[in-house]
């Protein structure tokens, strides 16, 4: 694996979940994830709806390597997203000198909240990660403010570091070893 790789596997299941690729039937969801002004309360705010649909239009359903559908796993019902992927370099934010991290990123529709779907979901990725990648450092960036993604970082395992100003916010930067999650 060289540094610009994330995760390779393209589905994983947990006891509720299904981590999958994302399929046109998500498409009410993925709207809903980016309109949603509860959902994007630390997010940057709401996005318009047209706006989301022609980004939509334009991705398709086209396999992003650490990208994943989180999923109901009986009734395949969409409840959110979860990525795992490179920290661009030119953002704040970053553990290492040259950055380009692995960086994990969350968001659920308002109807998966506080039932431990974000930590079933993150943990099922960074063990699949921490077999493929163990010595990678990974970050997660969250807005100091958004109380309920704090305990999830901290739950999981994550070291905040550091906080920053990005998006008009104080942002809390937690950082974790991708081998402590090994299995």
């Amino acid at each position: 694996m060289t540094a610009s790789s994330t995760l390779s596997v393209t589905e994983l299941e947990t006891e509720r979940l299904l981590l999958r690729q994302v399929s046109g039937t998500d498409r009410e969801g993925l709207i809903e994830l980016f309109t949603d002004p509860e959902v994007r309360a630390h997010l940057g705010g709401p996005r318009p709806r047209p706006e989301v649909e022609r980004m939509l239009d334009h991705l398709g359903t086209t396999h992003v390597p650490g990208s994943y559908a989180i999923a109901d796993r009986e009734t395949n019902e969409f409840l959110g997203g979860l990525w795992l992927d490179r920290r661009p370099v030119d953002v704040p934010g970053h553990v290492t000198e040259d950055g380009n991290e692995l960086e994990l990123s969350y968001a659920l529709r308002r109807s998966a909240w506080g039932k431990g779907i974000a930590y079933e979901a993150a943990a099922a990725v960074l063990r699949a990660a921490a077999d493929e990648m163990p010595d990678q450092p990974v970050v997660v960036v969250t807005q100091t403010a958004n109380q309920r993604s704090m305990k999830l970082v901290e739950r999981l395992g994550f070291r905040v570091v550091r906080t920053f100003e990005q998006f008009d916010a104080q942002q809390a930067l937690g950082t974790a070893s991708l081998y402590s999650f090994k299995a």
